[in-house]
């Protein structure tokens, strides 16, 4: 598979920060560490240019979120990239207008077609007012999908439902985490420092976007119901950034909010928390949890979603159903005022995510494009078990 070329194209991609990011760059760097070629169509951001095998395309922000970048649908520039790098397979890992473009280049030239499924958009139709748009995206999930010899998610729940819609090739790939870069030993000091966490009071972290899908509201309403209970016993932090975050701030004015962090601020903030909140119910997988349990940190979790499936009540965190606010609450003050109970919770946490290691699903990545193309997969470079990070 050394001369096997591989195409990816995404509507969102670094420097960007979300979960399909962090899924997309450990994809480039593990086909490059097998040394298998690869081309990457993403969109423009401001400040950014074509790395090495990219085409970047011009993009604008979306209105009512300008995190996300709209492309423009720019059909002959990408042809013409993608007939230069004459790709084996196209994955196509978003459903926006580039991830329309790749596929129908794949099909138009009769390549293996892979997608990828992270994004629940039925569910966030119910998060946005429109829930009477549910079955429209289904049909129109089905038929963009439809073509795929396979169809990425990274939860076993959302693989069982797209199995159900008719995506017989549905299978879990993509929630594997870097237990290496995310980890107990990190230096804990600088971010506690920074946040003026005292020696003996908890650091209750939320990461993620900052929006309507997240189920923030429940959030608003345990912490300050927790904060009233424990006084000065815990800090609350946020890190991410989105369109609730005015919202939040005004809510809770005494959060510590440090917006988007790169990879190692991330991990050194993770292994600085005591435990980690995460109330939505509309997660494929909940890469921020692993991430957290990786870093030896307790989550406590809605019970719904990808999040179910890393979350185990009472083993390594703690479950409410979405929208408890008492169940959460309570949840918050058990972990911050019984430190030996969050200890265990936070060793088997940990042991937990060493499980989902992201290196085992890197091969895995490679061996599917090789039987789809019809070639041996290779060997990674280096130590079998090495890591492919973000």
């Amino acid at each position: 598979m050394h001369h096997v070329r591989i195409a990816l194209v995404t509507d969102t991609f670094f420097p960007q920060v979300n979960g399909v990011t962090t899924v997309t760059r450990r994809m480039v760097r593990a086909l490059a560490e097998r040394k298998v070629a690869t081309a990457v169509v993403a969109p423009r951001y401001p400040g950014t240019v074509n790395g090495v095998g990219e085409l970047r395309i011009r993009s604008l922000p979306f209105p009512p979120y300008p995190a996300i970048r709209l492309s423009f649908p720019l059909t002959r520039d990408i042809a013409a990239y993608l007939d230069a790098f004459a790709p084996d397979l196209v994955h196509v890992i978003t459903e926006g207008p580039l991830g329309w473009i790749g596929r129908g280049y794949a099909l138009r030239h009769d390549l293996p077609l892979v997608t990828s499924f992270h994004t629940d958009f039925p569910k966030y139709c119910r998060h946005y007012g429109a829930g009477l748009l549910e079955p429209t995206v289904w049909r129109w999930l089905r038929w963009f999908h439809g073509p795929a010899r396979l169809t990425h998610t990274p939860g076993e729940a959302v693989q069982a439902e797209l199995k159900r819609r008719g995506l017989r090739q549905a299978v879990v790939w993509g929630r594997g985490v870097d237990a290496t870069r995310f980890h107990p030993g990190r230096d804990r000091t600088r971010w506690r420092r920074r946040l003026e966490v005292g020696d003996g009071v908890a650091l209750v972290l939320h990461v993620g976007r900052l929006a309507p899908e997240k189920n923030l509201a429940t959030l608003e309403r345990a912490w300050i119901a927790a904060r009233d209970a424990l006084g000065s016993r815990a800090v609350f932090a946020v890190a991410g950034d989105g369109p609730l975050a005015r919202r939040l701030e005004a809510q809770m004015p005494w959060v510590r909010r440090v917006g988007f962090l790169e990879r190692s601020d991330l991990a050194d903030l993770y292994a600085a928390a005591d435990l980690c909140v995460l109330p939505s119910e509309t997660e494929t997988c909940g890469l921020v949890a692993l991430e957290a349990m990786a870093s030896g940190v307790p989550v406590i979790a809605a019970d719904a979603g990808g999040l179910q499936e890393s979350v185990h009540h009472g083993v390594n965190g703690l479950i409410a159903a979405p929208y408890d606010v008492a169940g959460f609450t309570a949840n918050i003050i058990r972990l911050v005022m019984e430190r030996d109970y969050r200890a265990t919770l936070a060793t088997n946490a940990r042991r937990f995510a060493v499980m989902r290691d992201a290196a085992r699903e890197c091969d895995e990545l490679v061996n599917q494009y090789g039987g789809l193309i019809g070639a041996a997969a290779p060997t990674p470079v280096g130590r079998r078990e090495a890591q492919c990070v973000a």
